[in-house]
């Protein structure tokens, strides 16, 4: 390596073999757009010297509040916050839950800066209340930095980030915990076959979802995280989501057809991916990342932020240190005459992850309340959103989530009129079992309007950042259909009722079509779901219940 400066935290052995210094040694552009598309494809990634230069100047210009810690502070606190401390013992600080410095070729004297360096963060930031990521991009940034204050300085200035259009870090449980939310939200939608996989393995998804962190900041082989932190730096948070999708798309695929271990899932995820270089390099990595079409940042900033009142609702505040939040079925609190219990897990793993939260709440049944759609919109009215399920008298079973409150059918004037969100979905659980979302969800290309809630291809290379000027209420509520600009109404009718009928999925059909005995309905193909019929056709009711979601204390 030729400069000698950035490398006295590191082992030049270990580094030299995983990250030969052979690269470009000047960046060619200081075009924004023209540095994300360097960064993704690894520009600066073979030299070590160009990739100190880079993050000097990325993290120079994420604006930051006027008083953020620099260098000097670092030189001026760190004897008297450390000498309270044998060198040889530092302790980590609190907010860090526990998590190991990980080595990236850090030499004895770079795994004590790590250490240093938190305990002086600590001291900086008391609002910090729980940050495990921390350890890992400050064990990465001491390779890019002459010494300590300089390493020190950059991560204060990635915590101090004021710009609201930018997150980096995480620094409290209820970002953390809502952001292993929504990861679980997006991997229900764009990991359909991998999520099935964790659902089958495990009984809470949502606590084998809260690692993904993890993988990323732990788990990954240095070599893959600086491509991520490469990337992250550019793109902001977003990126993360990405590269986590990625993998557990690798990951089912790499376990496709062999048996697995229900008892250790969470433990197999993160073997894998310490082992990832058996599977995928770092390039294909990335590129399966950004072939995955995510929703814009607004449209995820307000999934954040419904996962986040979720979890306010459920005591948990940017004070609170780790809380155990599951998502669970309870057998002993559960009856229903269509589903067993199982069942409902399964259907429960499918919903968004701020409603899984919530037990399930019988608030309708045929059976209870008799055959009556006037009974069922009495004891319906002000749940949202509310779960159908059906059962037909040759015993199949299907139903739908229905993101919305069923009141909302009187703002028509009784007119029988569609409303709803992209939230909304079909299933049927018996002979086979098949959901069908939002047809934009798997076919993005529908949203073809130019300020649609899909970002665009990675072509085209315009990003949607959220500014001050455009609010998250301008979007609310998350997946509305007027968010994305679709050239006609077909692909986004979700549901209606009058006092004739129900309808669940329109637009060249009907999903789902109920009369108002709540005796005999119909099934078909529909634009909004692209789904198959969910059971015959023509189908005469058995039974059918509505579930509502009951927000039960969170246990610690």
């Amino acid at each position: 390596m030729d400069t000698p400066e950035y490398n006295r935290f590191v082992d030049p052995e270990k580094m030299e073999a995983m990250i030969p210094d052979e690269g470009p040694k000047e960046m060619i552009s200081t075009d924004f757009q023209e540095i994300k598309q360097l960064a993704r494809q690894g520009y600066w990634a073979r030299n070590y010297t160009l990739r100190g230069k880079v993050y000097q100047k990325l993290i120079e210009d994420i604006p930051c509040r006027t008083v953020t810690p620099d260098a000097c502070v670092y030189s001026d606190i760190v004897g008297k916050i450390v000498g309270k401390h044998s060198s040889s013992n530092l302790p980590l600080p609190e907010f860090v839950d526990n998590s190991l410095v990980p080595n990236y070729c850090l030499n004895p004297q770079g795994e004590e800066a790590v250490r240093k360096i938190l305990l002086c963060i600590a001291n900086q930031f008391p609002d910090i209340s729980f940050c495990p990521t921390l350890p890992a991009i400050v064990a990465l940034l001491l390779h890019y930095s002459i010494d300590e204050a300089e390493c020190f300085e950059k991560t204060c200035h990635i915590l101090a980030c004021n710009d609201p259009s930018k997150r980096f870090i995480d620094q409290s449980f209820l970002a953390f915990e809502s952001s292993c939310m929504t990861f679980g939200d997006l991997a229900n939608k764009y990991c359909q076959a991998a999520h099935r996989m964790v659902v089958e393995l495990s009984e809470d998804v949502l606590q084998v979802y809260c690692d993904w962190h993890r993988w990323l900041f732990a788990d990954l082989p240095f070599s893959y995280f600086a491509r991520v932190f490469d990337v992250f730096l550019v793109e902001g948070y977003k990126v993360l989501y990405r590269v986590a999708l990625a993998i557990l798309k690798f990951y089912c695929k790499a376990k496709a057809g062999q048996p697995l271990d229900s008892d250790n899932v969470k433990q197999d995820i993160r073997v894998f991916i310490r082992d990832i270089e058996k599977a995928v390099s770092p390039e294909k990595l990335l590129d399966k990342s950004f072939a995955i079409r995510l929703f814009s940042r607004k449209e995820i900033q307000l999934l954040q932020m419904a996962n986040e009142t979720a979890l306010k609702q459920k005591g948990i505040t940017v004070y609170n240190k780790r809380h155990f939040v599951h998502l669970a079925v309870h057998a002993e609190n559960f009856q229903s005459e269509i589903v067993t219990v199982k069942e409902m897990r399964d259907i429960w793993s499918w919903l968004p992850e701020r409603f899984a939260l919530c037990q399930p709440l019988l608030i309708f049944s045929t059976m209870q309340h008799g055959y009556s759609l006037t009974r069922l919109y009495y004891h319906c009215d002000g749940h949202e959103p509310t779960l159908l399920l059906l059962k037909t008298t040759t015993k199949e079973v299907c139903g739908a989530y229905l993101s919305t409150d069923w009141r909302d059918r009187n703002k028509f004037g009784g007119k029988l009129s569609f409303f709803g969100t992209g939230e909304c979905f079909v299933f049927r659980l018996k002979p086979k079992v098949q959901r069908y979302v939002w047809v934009v969800i798997k076919h993005p290309e529908l949203a073809k309007n130019q300020n649609s809630a899909l970002e665009p291809t990675t072509s085209s290379l315009q990003l949607s950042h959220p500014t001050s000027t455009d609010p998250p209420k301008r979007l609310s509520p998350f997946l509305a259909a007027r968010h994305f600009g679709l050239p006609s109404k077909a692909e986004s009718l979700f549901m209606a009722g009058s006092n004739e009928c129900i309808i669940i999925g329109g637009g060249g059909g009907q999903a789902l079509y109920i009369d108002a005995d709540l005796n005999r309905g119909h099934t078909g193909h529909c634009e909004t779901f692209n789904n198959e019929p969910l059971c015959s056709e023509n189908f005469l009711i058995s039974s059918l219940e509505v579930w509502g979601f009951w927000n039960a204390d969170i246990q610690e």
